[in-house]
């Protein structure tokens, strides 16, 4: 990062006050009468109708229209493990999109906890709070137990967006350049490098899509994930297939669709070079890409490829996913989120890249001619207005569908 865009992000995050969010009123309190309606004597209301009917607190507070975004700062962005007050500007910056997309109002929770269990033990405790728990940085593979225990433990919705979310939006744009490229996902040789919670929780989602996982090669710093090595935590070991193939340069030998949620600069163009014809490069790692886009184009010219940055097409962003798929569960009181509103939230961001792009989408972005679905187009941008009517519904009705709903 330059040293004039460092300053500006600073600036921006301590001027004209500190942070990015604040909390508002929504209702008057400046007379003796809305006083006492705010607080004593009218407050005890509410109360008792909450002691009579849980349910009731929807009605009276904000709880229907309020996420925790937490983290224990183990896995913040590329940074590592920064610890939780260091991690607070992203949440803050979580709380932000949220409101921004969906109306969602969000108090960004920073535990200071490295055992999984005490953490789940504290999200517990403070869930009556919230509508919706959303979980952020915390590292594999912690996060999926920290998940997988609040979702037995808790009946509001719980989501991890590096998994989750990341492996929704991957999918859509992924689907998308397979049929452009005339290709099924059951036909195709994937390499993920990175085995952590992005990593994993996308090619469980490719999986329910369709991706065979015998054609999967998931790669670590230790090289690809296979069944003769020890030491596999229990998730890698899902993915660990019978094959001789031990490097990433084993790997991208004939590969389809190449994945990268793990670092900068990993993926070299001779790897490049090696992959079946009309590849699929995925290069996510922010805010430097696994491989340049300049550089994947200047050894191949058949690919189509994506990164993390808006500043190149085909930008893979979590905001795409998770302020829509938190308002749709919202809206019909989910008690979880579940694999067939994940599936929703695929197919909806999926399909509405294939529909013509708003003119204030374009404005948003400089752009003066229309862009349509293409090899530089595979999903809607970050700022599209129509993402919370389409995928928010679509989520909401796969959540009725699903029984998930309360109402």
């Amino acid at each position: 990062m330059s040293d004039a865009l460092r300053q500006a992000a600073l600036d921006y995050h301590s001027q004209p006050v500190p942070g990015k969010v604040r909390i508002a009123l929504s209702k008057p309190a400046g007379t003796q009468y809305d006083l006492s309606l705010a607080y004593t004597p009218g407050v005890a209301e509410p109360v008792k109708e909450i002691v009579l009917d849980p349910r009731s607190a929807y009605r009276y507070t904000n709880k229907g229209n309020l996420v925790a975004v937490i983290t224990n700062g183990t896995a913040v962005l590329g940074l590592g493990n920064v610890g939780a007050l260091a991690g607070k500007p992203v949440m803050e910056g979580k709380a932000a999109l949220f409101k921004r997309f969906a109306d969602i109002d969000v108090f960004d929770i920073e535990i200071d906890c490295d055992n999984p269990q005490e953490l789940v033990d504290t999200i517990v405790r403070i869930a009556p709070t919230f509508g919706g728990i959303n979980l952020e940085d915390i590292k594999a593979p912690e996060c999926f137990f920290v998940e997988a225990e609040l979702k037995k433990r808790l009946s509001i919705p719980v989501f991890h967006d590096d998994q989750q979310g990341t492996a929704i939006v991957v999918s859509a744009a992924l689907l998308n350049a397979l049929e452009l490229q005339g290709k099924k996902l059951s036909d195709m040789n994937i390499v993920c490098l990175g085995a952590g919670a992005a990593g994993i929780a996308t090619m469980r989602l490719l999986v329910k899509l369709g991706a065979v996982k015998e054609n999967i090669y998931l790669v670590d710093r230790e090289g690809v994930v296979h069944a003769g090595r020890a030491g596999l935590n229990a998730q890698k070991q899902e993915f660990a297939n019978m094959t001789s193939k031990r490097s990433l340069a084993d790997a991208m030998h004939d590969a389809n669709v190449f994945i990268g949620v793990s670092g900068p600069k990993l993926l070299a163009p001779e790897l490049v070079k090696t992959m079946a014809k009309n590849p699929v490069i995925f290069a996510l790692s922010n805010p430097v890409p696994e491989i340049m886009p300049e550089e994947a184009m200047n050894v191949r010219s058949d690919i189509i490829l994506a990164t993390g940055r808006s500043d190149y097409p085909n930008q893979v962003n979590n905001v795409l996913c998770f302020p829509y798929l938190f308002r749709g569960a919202l809206d019909v009181r989910a008690r979880t989120i579940n694999e067939e509103m994940y599936l929703a939230a695929v197919y909806a961001i999926q399909a509405l890249a294939k529909e013509p792009v708003p003119d204030e989408v374009l404005a948003a972005y400089g752009i003066e001619r229309g862009i349509s679905f293409g090899p530089a187009y595979l999903i809607p941008k970050p700022v599209d207005p129509r993402l919370k009517d389409v995928v928010s519904a679509a989520v909401a009705r796969a959540a009725i569908d699903s029984g998930a709903a309360g109402l």
